[in-house]
């Protein structure tokens, strides 16, 4: 799979790595699109309306008389072509108005490659878009914003003094990144405060190992596995990259040498990454059945299963989620709460439930485009609405100061019983 010029992948908002150049433009031109409200047949129905202007037929003598005239009197004389070129491919992926489709150069696209390895230089914090505002999705555990105290929700009103209002979400990732050793300065609102705090961080080579074994009461084990408080084992599940599945079935042969007589799968946090990888934890439970759809332009459904015998299924189980769950983890808490093969703990999901294709180029960049919409097995639409939990547990400030888990607690308490 990793070996194909193109590649399917569900990927979180903050790891997307805009070319800035261009953007602004395509970014213009699918915001200003309008829609309308249409009454057909007595039911009332969104339906997109262009401006005149976009119904014409496209000239492209057009294209090179502005690609000219830039060349010949921007202000700033030997502008590369090269620069342009890209500029106007990023514009064009831009124009669609999805945060998940871009284009990246060269450059942009060996770190994007990087980042999908396990391996870059950052805060290690995943950001998105909300309600138009800059947020935190997840914080990585071990890195920077993590140790500072960064949690999903929290609101980035401004990256270095530089207000985040109506910033783009490529803009805002190239900000944060940088060097090692480089220090950033973010603007914080967290959940339920009511005044912004400054946090200075000092970028770091970010390596995330995607899988952790811990005790169930959360005290991480050094070594072999072994199971503690109620022989229930614990899988934290960081994140679906490159490095995923062979530290999965490592950890899978481990925990089942043990017996566990329950598990609890923790996806708190977890951004995404491939989507085979996402399809393929989620068969760990799910024996041969369909683990997600995919819904193509077309409206035809896709199903995917996963290519391997469920170890874990029959074993008592419980997921938890939050609001930093996107993606490859919603897919995977989608399946199981659909089968009913474990029970869903903790607070509603991200909501991202698009499938985007990566394309590569000869000359090393790339494109990331949005090719489908999953659904989970009974075909519900997970986009922007996320995954709701079985039972609802919420986190305090007070019990993050305390260093209190209530949902991890919750999902002992369920499994014991």
């Amino acid at each position: 799979m990793l070996q194909k010029k193109t590649k399917k992948i569900v990927i979180i908002l903050g790891l997307v790595l805009l070319l800035a150049v261009g953007f602004a433009g395509g970014y213009w031109f699918a915001q200003n699109r309008q829609l309308a409200l249409i009454s057909t047949g007595g039911k009332v129905t969104n339906q997109e309306t262009l401006p005149s202007f976009l119904t014409k037929d496209v000239n492209f003598d057009e294209f090179w008389q502005v690609w000219q005239y830039v060349k010949s009197n921007y202000v700033k004389a030997n502008i590369p072509d090269t620069q342009l070129f890209y500029g106007a491919m990023s514009g064009i992926v831009a124009s669609l108005g999805d945060p998940y489709s871009v284009f990246f150069d060269p450059k942009i696209n060996s770190q994007f490659t990087e980042e999908l390895s396990g391996n870059f230089e950052g805060v290690g914090a995943e950001i998105g878009i909300r309600s138009e505002q800059l947020v935190i999705i997840a914080p990585l555990p071990g890195t920077p914003a993590a140790k500072a105290g960064l949690k999903a929700g929290d609101q980035i009103i401004s990256i270095d003094d530089v207000s985040t209002a109506g910033l783009a979400l490529d803009a805002a990732v190239n900000k944060i990144r940088g060097p090692q050793g480089t220090k950033v300065t973010l603007t914080i609102i967290g959940q339920g405060a009511k005044e912004p705090s400054k946090i200075d961080l000092i970028r770091e080579k970010i390596k995330i190992d995607s899988v952790r074994i811990a005790a169930a009461d959360g005290t991480p084990i050094i070594g072999e596995p072994k199971l503690l408080s109620g022989d229930i084992a614990y899988i934290q599940l960081l994140y679906f990259n490159e490095n995923t599945l062979a530290d999965w079935n490592k950890n899978v042969q481990a925990i089942l040498a043990l017996k566990p007589k329950g598990i609890i799968l923790d996806l708190r946090n977890n951004p995404g990454g491939f989507l085979t990888t996402a399809i393929e934890v989620a068969g760990e439970w799910v024996d041969g059945k369909t683990v997600v759809k995919e819904q193509l332009r077309s409206g035809e459904k896709i199903g995917h299963t996963a290519q391997r015998q469920a170890l874990f299924a029959g074993i008592p189980t419980v997921v938890l989620i939050n609001q930093g769950s996107a993606s490859g983890s919603e897919i995977v808490a989608g399946a199981l709460q659909d089968y009913r093969a474990a029970k869903l703990v903790g607070q509603t999901t991200f909501g991202k439930g698009s499938v985007q294709d990566l394309k590569q180029f000869a000359d090393g960049s790339s494109v990331k485009l949005t090719i489908a919409e999953w659904l989970t097995p009974l075909d519900r639409n997970i986009n922007q609405q996320g995954i709701k939990p079985d039972v609802a547990v919420e986190i305090t400030v007070e019990d993050i100061d305390k260093k209190i888990d209530p949902q991890l607690n919750k999902a002992i308490e369920i499994l014991k019983h």
